[in-house]
């Protein structure tokens, strides 16, 4: 019989219910002690950057290593679908900066990670397959390149990510939204081996691939010369050209640089 309960049947109840309570608020103040001493022993988690062109592997690399590494996945492409397809809700045109901004002030974006992937909430209705769509992917890159815009999701990405532990991945992540990240990498292939990938990815061919693999290049364009905060690799980036190499291969080579990273 535990020493507890021997102890208790050893009073009446009214020395039981203290007892109780006695016990109830020793174990409650282990669990506090223990609690901080492990928040205290812990090692720092860290911020990893993720940067580079569409169609390079960047979304499920980034999704992998979270899986892996126990963080969190922060898709950074998703919140600006996300505020896409409400401007397209909302018959807001993409060139029209105020008027997005203002509708990005009044929307609730938020990334629930599930083991499939992360889920994107809108204004608390799932919208994960929807955003994935041509004309919000398309959208997306035009909302993305206003000063404006890319301002206020730069400051919800950076509270999203401020405490560590998440693997966030974009086209800025590494040299605005966080500079000071302990790793980041720019991840970057041939274009035509990004335009097959795609293909592949959302199995199209024909006159279908054709206009895609048009769309990826006017992306790229759009991404890499627009004023606020252009597609280029960050200064103390690693960069890994992926078009010879593997998925795994890929993400071999990032957990590697991540172990180098970790303390202890």
């Amino acid at each position: 019989m535990p020493g507890w309960t021997r102890l208790l049947r050893a009073y009446g109840e009214g020395e039981r219910a203290g007892y109780v309570d006695f016990f109830w608020r020793v174990q409650s103040l282990n669990f506090v002690m223990n609690d901080a001493s492990s928040k205290q022993t812990s090692p720092r988690k860290l911020i990893i950057a993720i940067d580079g062109p569409a169609g390079a592997g960047k979304s499920t690399i980034a999704s992998r290593l979270a899986r892996k590494l126990g963080y969190v996945n922060l898709e950074s492409g998703a919140m600006y679908r996300a505020l896409a397809l409400k401007a397209i809700d909302r018959d807001i045109s993409f060139d029209d900066e105020a008027a997005l901004v203002k509708l990005a002030r009044g929307s609730r974006i938020q990334l629930e990670p599930t083991i499939g992937g992360n889920r994107t909430l809108l204004d608390g209705h799932d919208v994960s397959s929807r955003i994935r769509e041509r004309d919000v992917t398309e959208g997306a890159s035009r909302v993305s390149v206003h000063p404006a815009v890319r301002e206020w999701m730069v400051a919800k990405q950076r509270e999203m990510g401020a405490g560590g532990g998440v693997v966030m991945e974009g086209r800025d992540i590494g040299t605005k939204v966080f500079p000071d990240a302990d790793l980041k990498i720019f991840l970057d292939a041939d274009p035509v081996v990004r335009e097959q990938r795609r293909m592949q990815q959302q199995k199209i061919k024909g006159e279908v691939a054709a206009n895609v693999a048009a769309e990826l290049r006017e992306r790229d364009r759009r991404d890499r010369t627009r004023a606020a905060s252009p597609l280029v690799a960050a200064g103390d980036a690693v960069v890994i050209d992926s078009t010879k190499l593997s998925e795994n291969d890929v993400l071999a080579r990032v957990e590697k640089l991540v172990a180098e990273k970790l303390p202890g």
